[in-house]
């Protein structure tokens, strides 16, 4: 790091759990956010401003008028943008020593298994339950872990999946295929309190620092927060010895 470096990360430096040694694995670390709206901006944001050295930004969307209400990376005027490509010049506006580059697609298939397999972390931003067990799937064969936010009305949760744990359970452990429920239960069609998604975010955002830098301890299990009473709830999450993503056969 240069004299720049070490005094845009001063803050982070001083924290002994990170220090120069944290640093300069989050500079030379790789995370994959794949979803750019509500969950994905405040990740690529925080992440590029904490200085992970490389993000990779996936989202097949553009920006539009509703979105703005919750999806801080993007304005007013990037209406019609696609929103990887929005979020990459917001982020690079707030460090451009970081590496961004923009998907414009829906990663998916061998695709996705490449990306995740490029990644130290991955972080699933989306909104379906279909893309999240793919998400899944492309992270376990990877060896990479996984951070899993969700935010609707005002309930939000986040987990964190990591195969490289032998003992540690994968997303459909937590929720079977076939036993998600509402396939389209998104903001488009329920609503979302606007800070609820920079809230789970940031938490997102937090577990990759640590797991690319080294701090203290990864998320374990389960947590879940009520907006409405401002409450958090925390719940073990058991491997699933019959999980047909995770299980040892």
């Amino acid at each position: 790091m240069d004299d720049q470096s070490l005094l845009r990360y001063s803050r982070q430096i001083m924290l002994e759990q990170v220090d120069i040694d944290g640093q300069e694995r989050l500079l030379a670390g790789h995370a994959l956010v794949i979803g750019a709206g509500g969950l994905g901006s405040p990740v690529a944001l925080y992440l590029a401003a904490a200085g992970l050295g490389r993000l990779t930004l996936a989202d097949a969307d553009a920006v539009e008028l509703s979105n703005l209400q919750r999806q801080i990376a993007h304005a007013t005027a990037d209406i019609g943008r696609n929103k990887a490509e929005s979020a990459r010049e917001a982020a690079l506006a707030l460090n451009p020593g970081c590496e961004i580059h923009a998907l414009d697609g829906h990663l998916e298939g061998e695709a996705l298994a490449r990306a995740a397999g490029e990644a130290d972390v991955v972080l699933d931003c989306t909104d379906r339950f279909s893309s999240r067990y793919a998400i899944n799937a492309a992270c376990r064969a990877a060896g990479v872990p996984l951070v899993s936010g969700a935010a609707i009305r005002f309930s939000g949760q986040l987990a964190v999946f990591d195969p490289r744990d032998p003992d540690g359970p994968c997303y459909a452990c937590l929720y079977p295929p076939g036993e998600e429920g509402d396939e389209e239960l998104r903001c488009a069609e329920n609503g979302v309190i606007a800070p609820l998604v920079g809230l789970i975010g940031s938490f997102q955002a937090l577990e990759a620092i640590k797991l690319v830098s080294g701090a203290g301890t990864p998320h374990r299990g389960l947590s879940t927060f009520d907006g409405l009473t401002g409450q958090w709830r925390h719940f073990g999450v058991p491997r699933d010895p019959a999980c047909p993503v995770c299980a040892v056969r």
